[in-house]
């Protein structure tokens, strides 16, 4: 997909941290608070993959930040992992000290982020969760993240993505 097939997402409408406006507003809103420079990109078609997206922007695989929701011993866990490859989740048990992690479902990802599966985005949640960082995603300068819904994909650092989540940086696949 060409540039010309993305259009810039509309400017964000609630303010940071509030509960009004949709996802990406959320989104958007969150990362001008903290002072990050994103160019957002909405799609007329769904990106709810790595592939996906990465095949729309035309960068590698690996520099998408996947925002993955798990379900670490009742808790939400947000894993921001390359789409790359796949999170070892006994792994990421053992680094955050949990019994037992698992994909966290629809219901408790939309609880979390307010976003859906497909389209979270690494920031613009109504409350702060835990996170993990996958260190594999420091080897592209520019990486690509959920916006919020299927349609929308923001850019952002590594830096900015540890600085945005408070994450720990781990090695999560």
């Amino acid at each position: 997909m060409s540039d010309s097939a993305a259009t810039p997402a509309p400017p964000g409408g609630s303010g940071p941290g509030g509960s009004t406006g949709s996802p990406v507003d959320r989104v958007v809103a969150a990362l001008r608070e903290a002072g990050v420079d994103a160019e957002v990109r909405r799609f007329d078609q769904p990106v709810p993959t790595a592939a996906a997206a990465a095949a729309a922007l035309g960068c590698a695989v690996g520099a998408i930040a996947n925002s993955l929701v798990f379900d670490a011993d009742g808790a939400p866990l947000l894993v921001l992992a390359s789409g790359a490859h796949r999170v070892e989740t006994a792994k990421v048990a053992a680094l955050v000290g949990a019994r037992r992690v698992r994909r966290a479902s629809p219901d408790l990802v939309l609880a979390a982020t307010g976003q859906e599966v497909g389209g979270v985005a690494p920031t613009g949640h109504p409350a702060p969760l835990r996170a993990l960082v996958d260190v594999d995603l420091a080897a592209h300068p520019l990486l690509w993240a959920g916006g919020g819904d299927h349609h929308t994909m923001v850019s952002l650092t590594y830096a900015d993505l540890l600085r945005l989540t408070g994450g720990d940086e781990a090695a999560v696949a």
